[in-house]
């Protein structure tokens, strides 16, 4: 998921829970902090994946770099 849709998920989910308390409507709200929880993971799920391939990346380098000395 990208990080823009990510932002709108996150940005719908506060404006449905703010409706929600503005309204009474706790199902909105409720709906809402649902919402921003699934974006916060998302995002969390998005970062630990790029750190994996970013180590990734470093650990093949260093083969690349060993096998090129030899």
């Amino acid at each position: 998921m990208s990080d823009m849709e990510n932002k709108k998920d996150e940005f719908v989910g506060k404006a449905k829970e703010a409706y929600g308390e503005v309204t009474g409507d706790d199902k909105a709200a409720n709906e809402g902090k649902a919402d921003q929880v699934i974006s916060d993971a998302k995002e969390k799920a998005s970062d630990a994946a790029d750190a994996i391939k970013d180590k990734a990346n470093e650990v093949i380098g260093s083969f690349k770099k060993d096998k090129n000395e030899n």
